[in-house]
């Protein structure tokens, strides 16, 4: 069955900027970027590719990935100022243009961030009418859209921790909506994205992140529209 275009759909978001590709999708990818590391970051380079990169100061793609960094939601008017936000927050921010690959999206940025002594890539596309999709976190290929509550979980590769997760979600009656394990290479780092239906509980994420071999355990929130 066809699916019914949504209001949304339609008129785009309410949103700060002219362009619902390059501020409101560009809001949101820094948005996902920031959930994915899990905090605020310290730093940040922006590396912008296509059209991004061609038009990103006339439409003000770069104060919308900072604004998304910062927590700000589309239709923040601080984001005309976002530059001046990041400053006070503390977090320091380059902007770098470059060509990322021959069939990389045109409205398409590497965020490269820092916290403390950790350092996360996130790469994602603005795919029109304020939506997204991240194609890669670090040197993995994945495909977020923000429609669903989704975990990432950086853990070692080794016997068992991806059986012991399940578990965990099984327990806690999570059902899982769809999951990818990748790893580098055997026995070496490995990154789990599970997308579930539905919450996630707090003693959930804590027994995952209890779990031998787990680094991390990320919650990234769906995305509204």
């Amino acid at each position: 069955m066809k699916k019914t275009p949504s209001v949304f759909d339609i008129i785009g978001p309410v949103m700060i900027g002219p362009s619902s590709s390059h501020t409101a999708g560009a809001v949101r990818l820094g948005l996902m970027a920031r959930a994915i590391l899990g905090e605020q970051p310290t730093s940040a380079t922006l590396v912008l590719h296509g059209s991004f990169a061609q038009t990103h100061k006339g439409h003000g793609t770069d104060r919308a990935l900072v604004g998304g960094l910062l927590g700000f939601d589309v239709d923040d008017e601080r984001i005309a100022n976002a530059f001046d936000e990041a400053k006070q927050a503390g977090m320091e921010v380059a902007i770098q243009t470059a060509d990322l690959w021959e069939y990389a999206h045109p409205n398409t940025a590497r965020i490269e961030m820092r916290a403390g002594d950790r350092a996360l890539s996130v790469t994602g596309s603005s795919v029109g009418g304020g939506s997204i999709v991240i194609t890669q976190i670090d040197d993995y290929a994945v495909h977020l859209t923000g429609a669903a509550a989704t975990l990432i979980i950086p853990h070692k590769d080794e016997y068992g921790v991806v059986a012991h997760v399940t578990s965990i979600l099984a327990a806690h009656k999570i059902n899982i909506a769809s999951m990818s394990s990748l790893r580098e290479s055997r026995g070496e780092d490995a990154l789990m994205v599970i997308s579930v239906d539905g919450a996630v509980t707090e003693d959930a994420l804590q027994e995952i992140r209890d779990t031998e071999d787990v680094y991390r355990t990320m919650l990234v929130q769906p995305l509204h529209h």
